[in-house]
């Protein structure tokens, strides 16, 4: 059920941006994410202009990622304790300096798989203090009612870079390197940076000293004592471990089949833009139950890797990745929402971490797995497995009693006219 809200106007989302440290919180977000819509397609192509095998790009992205789970934990240990925003400022600085590495080392010719998957690596250990302490930010730059915006305008902004990225990336790629693309990034980083060096909270003392072990197990009795928080986060994590296939096996269909490096980016691109429909969705609707819609919609997230499986044409394909982009949006916003308007502030970061570990914990196998799978099942075959089971995963929680029923807390106090249907 969603209910459209007396500010239905996607401008209503905009008021949020007179907050000023969210709103530089916000302009940060903006830089650094453009930047990273432009990794994905250049990271591919260079490791495949440089070994020509996708087994040493599923490596080097699992690496990033095996980095963010193992390091997840700790970083929302660290953010509950520390001034939110300096952390993520210190984070950003890392990634300025790891991403400027990698840049140097693809433009000069002198890049090695070993040294893209360590840098990947620390990428992936600074966004594992980074992305536990942004829900906490959030809410403590916003009032509850204006977090749902928030949380849209923020995947309004990565949307808008899932369009921009890659399309300049793929220009990049072809008239320059992809190490090009790379150094745009660490300059995006160092913008972020010099943002949240604007923002300025009060945080309340803290009484004691952390105690790591006791802090993450409280986390944790926070994290499993909800139903409706881990059995979302175990269907992301096999979510994400199937949408390996699509990922992985995608630039190398482009490559065969649709004549390479600039179709994968219009593909990603046309990603980027269900993505800005999807936030746009988002700022417009309230819904009453908001994890079961977000959970129905997701189904189409399967998509983009049915008609790869399908050997649909570059249209089709390129259609299909719009629309699995529109509703990931729409289920991370109501997704975002939710824990924010349910988990106390003080624990906040270090549930978000289980929630980001957990989601992300099969990624790096299905990044490792997807390509020796498919040179022994077939392309196809690997992809039309991924594809069902994906509908079958997103629709398994709702088993869950509290993922069906669970309110949301400001459902009655900003909408005006009775519910529709999703």
């Amino acid at each position: 059920m969603v209910q459209a809200s007396s500010s239905a106007d996607p401008a209503s989302g905009l008021n949020v941006l007179r907050e000023r440290n969210f709103r530089w919180f916000f302009l940060g977000q903006c830089a650094s994410m453009l930047g990273d819509g432009m990794v994905a397609p250049a990271l591919a192509f260079a490791i495949l202009n440089l070994t020509g095998h996708v087994s040493d790009l599923g490596l080097v992205l699992a690496a990033g990622t095996a980095s963010q789970v193992l390091f997840m934990l700790a970083g929302g240990v660290i953010a509950d304790w520390l001034p939110r925003n300096v952390l993520m400022l210190g984070s950003d600085l890392l990634r300025t300096v790891s991403q400027g590495l990698m840049a140097t080392l693809l433009i000069t010719g002198s890049a090695r798989v070993w040294q893209l998957l360590v840098l990947q690596m620390v990428h992936g250990l600074a966004a594992a203090l980074f992305m536990p302490a942004v829900p906490g930010l959030i809410q403590a730059t916003t009032a509850p009612e204006q977090r749902q915006q928030a949380n849209a305008l923020r995947v309004l902004a990565l949307s808008g870079s899932l369009i921009a990225g890659p399309a300049v990336a793929g220009v990049l790629v072809v008239a320059m390197d992809p190490g090009w693309a790379i150094a745009v990034d660490a300059a995006t980083f160092a913008a972020s940076a010099a943002c949240l060096s604007r923002v300025r909270l009060r945080y309340p003392v803290r009484m004691g000293r952390c105690r790591f072990g006791r802090d993450l197990a409280d986390g944790w009795r926070e994290f499993r004592s909800r139903r409706w928080v881990w059995s979302i986060i175990l269907a992301a994590s096999v979510m994400n471990l199937l949408y390996a296939g699509f990922s992985v096996l995608g630039p190398a269909v482009s490559v065969a089949s649709f004549g390479g490096a600039g179709a994968w980016a219009l593909i990603s691109a046309t990603f980027g833009a269900g993505c800005l429909g999807g936030s746009l969705v988002a700022l417009c609707v309230r819904p009453r139950f908001p994890l079961r819609s977000a959970l129905i919609v997701m189904v189409a997230f399967a998509c983009p890797t049915l008609t790869l499986a399908a050997g649909s044409t570059l249209g089709v394909v390129a259609a299909a990745a719009f629309f699995g982009g529109l509703v990931m949006m729409v289920f991370n916003t109501l997704w975002e929402t939710t824990l924010q308007q349910h988990i106390p502030a003080r624990t906040l970061s270090r549930v978000s971490a289980y929630e980001w570990a957990g989601s992300v914990a099969c990624q790096p196998l299905g990044l490792v797995l997807v390509a020796p799978i498919a040179a022994r099942l077939g392309l196809h075959a690997t992809l039309w497995t991924a594809g069902a089971l994906q509908i079958l995963v997103a629709l398994c929680p709702l088993l869950i009693p509290e993922v069906r029923t669970l309110p949301s807390p400001t459902t009655d106090r900003v909408c005006a006219v009775p519910p529709g249907r999703v």
